[in-house]
């Protein structure tokens, strides 16, 4: 029996035209679907034909090898790359202005400006988006000791990249993709980001995690994505890779990778 809070794989069956935008919320549907999803550059394959349904509610952690598939796939469903065939979908829809929305992205690199205090992006992003809680972000930034009113070009990596990571958690988004968002901070601060990602989000909305630091950030998984050379190698709840394994999720990542 297939439970409905799992990551389950979900074969190609329909034919949704991209045309017809869904507003519909619906907590039974997949937040986010793949059907036979592949991605080419320069006749390479990095992503080879994915079948793949994420449900909403969880906490889920998109783990493989440096040129796996991991940043493509999450580039895909942001809309900054097109499938080359096949389809990925948003609530839905394909990727675009309907599914930027709902979707909050922490990229891997910092985009934001130096020149800005922040402050200046707070505003900026309240306006842009009409999910941001400027309330929420002020919040963090005092638990954080981030002054909003110091430029960016003055801060150490790690803060800036704490400053996107609460921009990001800021918004009461359906769907986040974070890339990486402990690889720069120190480990001390990790423990309040991890809390920051499990506490920031609503229980209907789905948080997708890039990472390789899977020690630290295993305990709040709910379900782990093996992506290997473009293809699903893995998808299962973290419970049943305890249970049915009898080793942690790093563990069975190493075995299986052989790191």
């Amino acid at each position: 029996m297939t439970d409905s809070n799992k990551i389950i794989y979900t074969p190609e069956n329909e034919n949704n035209s991209s045309n017809n935008i869904n507003t519909n919320y619906n907590s039974n549907n997949p937040i986010l679907e793949c059907k036979n999803l592949v991605k080419n550059f320069s006749g390479k394959q990095a992503l080879k034909g994915i079948d793949l349904s994420i449900n909403r509610g969880r906490i889920v952690g998109l783990l493989g090898p440096n040129g796996s598939g991991k940043s493509t796939l999450i580039k895909l469903a942001n809309g900054l790359l097109t499938p080359s065939s096949g389809q990925i979908l948003i609530n839905g829809n394909a990727p675009g202005i309907e599914t930027k929305k709902i979707v909050s992205y922490l990229p891997e690199r910092t985009y934001l400006n130096d020149w800005m205090k922040v402050s200046d992006i707070i505003n900026f992003f309240k306006d842009f988006y009409d999910n941001f809680n400027t309330e929420k972000a002020y919040d963090m930034l005092k638990k954080l000791n981030i002054n909003p009113n110091d430029k960016l070009k003055t801060m150490s990596k790690g803060t800036k990249e704490k400053v996107q990571l609460i921009l990001v958690m800021s918004r009461e988004a359906d769907l986040y993709f974070l890339d990486e968002p402990i690889a720069g901070v120190d480990p001390a601060a990790r423990d309040y980001i991890l809390n920051t990602i499990i506490t920031n989000y609503n229980e209907n909305a789905t948080v997708v995690i890039s990472t390789h630091l899977i020690t630290d950030i295993e305990r709040i998984l709910d379900d782990v994505i093996f992506i290997s050379y473009g293809e699903i190698f893995l998808t299962k709840s973290v419970d049943e890779i305890r249970e049915n394994e009898g080793k942690s999720v790093d563990a069975l990542f190493r075995e299986v990778f052989k790191c």
